[in-house]
């Protein structure tokens, strides 16, 4: 059966160990006994009061935390749980990369409510291991607690890079190149399908099969993203450092405005150079959405945006999957989209430009 048929609240058919029956202290051992450790830097993982980490001198450290919780972040009648694991691991692990870092130990807390059973945490951990295993992070820790009102899930990254290595939003300058990874708009477009089903399912009797043919590509997007972990590698081979840098996990729009904010630097970007992918443009055009506005402000793509030196175009051009979508201006100028008849939209963090 397809992973992403409805619906997919925690199944039934399996036989289910109520939480209770194990403890807190059982059930953290049960959902974390199958995790290795990767780095010399996890000197103590999960199992004490604390765990023990020691980077080697000359790396700072790096942290991130996210806060999911069920119907406001993610919504369990699509959502396989070890998906839900996956991704908000990968999630983390994102921020970290767009630090221009190496995420090396996670830990996650969990509240659940008295409909889940161990079995369904089992298939939650199993996607947290599954992301720790495929980026080489240690799980370290974390906790459990009941919750009244659905699964919350609390992740905890640390990475870490040497100081020179670190990159901010704050770097940008005007006449830097605006790059960005892969393509935009994917992540949302797969939640518009999902919740299209989701509401078509809702009025149905009996029997029924969601229409996901030929959108598995944004489904995997939204449901199972993956982190640049590629793109911080292949910078670092070819010796390329951005000036600013950041993930696009709030959308195109908001996050350059947050590059133009801390850098004091204004931003063009232009419509034409925008990456879509063939099946984004197809599902926008089936619901009658903006391609532009969904590649400007659908989140969740986990790509990264960045800038660097005009100077480095010719190595940049070296490298697959990056596409420069604009350049740096001074704060003077602004931040604007250029459609391809000459329009300047301003850039809006909500994702409706306005024509000047």
């Amino acid at each position: 059966a397809s992973p992403f048929m409805l619906p997919r609240i925690p199944s039934f058919t399996m036989s289910r160990t109520e939480i209770s029956s194990l403890g807190e202290f059982a059930l953290i051992k049960r959902l974390t006994k199958d995790f290795p450790l990767h780095h010399e830097s996890t000197r103590l993982g999960v199992g004490d009061d604390a765990a023990v980490i020691a980077y080697p001198e000359g790396l700072q450290t790096l942290l991130t935390t996210d806060l999911l919780l069920e119907g406001i972040h993610f919504d369990l009648t699509y959502t396989p749980l070890r998906h839900l694991g996956y991704k908000a691991a990968v999630g983390s692990f994102s921020d970290i990369y767009a630090m221009n870092g190496h995420p090396q130990q996670l830990t996650c807390s969990i509240g659940v409510s008295a409909r889940f059973a161990v079995e369904d945490l089992e298939e939650l951990y199993a996607g947290l291991r599954l992301a720790c295993e495929r980026y080489g992070v240690d799980l370290v820790g974390g906790d459990t607690s009941a919750s009244l009102t659905g699964l919350c899930i609390s992740i905890t990254c640390l990475g870490a890079a040497r100081p020179e290595e670190i990159v901010r939003r704050s770097g940008a300058k005007p006449t830097d190149l605006i790059c960005v990874t892969g393509n935009l708009g994917a992540a949302y477009m797969g939640l518009q399908l999902l919740e299209r089903e989701k509401r078509v399912f809702a009025g149905e009797q009996g029997d029924f099969e969601p229409d996901f043919a030929e959108h598995e590509y944004i489904l995997e997007r939204q449901l199972r993203p993956e982190a640049r972990q590629d793109i911080i590698l292949a910078l670092a081979q070819q010796g390329l450092r951005p000036t600013a840098m950041i993930d696009s996990s709030d959308g195109l729009a908001s996050e350059l405005l947050h590059i133009s904010k801390e850098s004091g630097v204004g931003i063009r970007i232009y419509e034409d150079r925008l990456p879509i992918d063939i099946e984004t443009l197809r599902m926008a055009e089936e619901l009658k959405m903006s391609t532009t506005t969904v590649a400007m402000n659908g989140g969740e793509d986990f790509e990264l945006i960045f800038t660097v030196p005009l100077a480095e175009l010719d190595r940049l051009k070296e490298l697959e999957g990056i596409h420069i979508i604009g350049h740096v201006t001074p704060e003077t100028q602004g931040c604007y989209l250029v459609t391809p008849d000459g329009a300047e939209l301003r850039l809006r963090a909500q994702g409706w430009p306005e024509e000047e």
